[in-house]
């Protein structure tokens, strides 16, 4: 529940995106009533519309999710802060500029703060993060942990240098499905084959 509650942005800029490649004029309606006072020139082409409205959800979203977890006193993850902070800067320039580059580098620049937050922390505060989070659940040895963040390190750099391939060498809405169901399918993929192989102090734990 955790995971598709810190997905539901992506998710509503998928849904939007393709609703509004279904329905441009509508979409065009939308943008130019709500988004012409945020966009340079105050006109947003048709082929501009999807990810300028999706775009635009997707940064809604993301507050909305800080809102509802402030209301209900939660704790919130510092990720989910760098990652509002990543839409509103890269999401408004793409809005602003009607340009899709800034929010195509979006989940790069995500991607690769997390490896580069992963790597000081191991490397020179000597603490790792992934331990913190993952060793209530095991109990693997020493030596194994610096192992782990450092694969958590490097999926993350595949993760953000793969974002940029298909982003800028494919269509726009190739992307936008690579977004949600490649960049989520990967990493389910990284998350249970990293399980099968600490299995052993899965069990151990128990």
């Amino acid at each position: 529940m955790k995971f598709l509650f810190e997905l539901f942005p992506v998710i509503l800029f998928f849904g939007i995106f393709k609703w509004s490649e279904a329905s441009p004029d509508y979409a065009q309606v939308l943008v130019n009533h709500y988004l012409s006072g945020f966009v340079s020139g105050g006109v947003a082409t048709a082929t501009q519309v999807p990810v300028l409205l999706a775009t635009a959800v997707a940064i809604v979203a993301s507050v909305a999710q800080i809102g509802y977890l402030l209301l209900r006193q939660k704790t919130i993850d510092a990720m989910l802060w760098v990652s509002l902070l990543i839409i509103c800067v890269f999401g408004g320039a793409t809005i602003y500029f009607h340009n899709d580059t800034f929010i195509k580098w979006k989940p790069t620049v995500l991607y690769w703060t997390c490896a580069a937050v992963l790597l000081v922390s191991q490397l020179f505060l000597k603490k790792n993060l992934i331990r913190t989070i993952m060793e209530k659940q095991m109990s693997v040895p020493d030596q194994i942990w610096p192992r782990v963040g450092f694969a958590w390190i490097a999926f993350f750099i595949f993760m953000g240098c793969l974002n940029l391939f298909v982003a800028f060498n494919f269509p726009t809405p190739t992307w936008v499905n690579f977004k949600l169901f490649g960049g989520m399918g990967l990493m389910f993929i990284f998350v249970i084959g990293e399980s099968v192989l600490l299995s052993k102090y899965i069990k151990e734990s128990v």
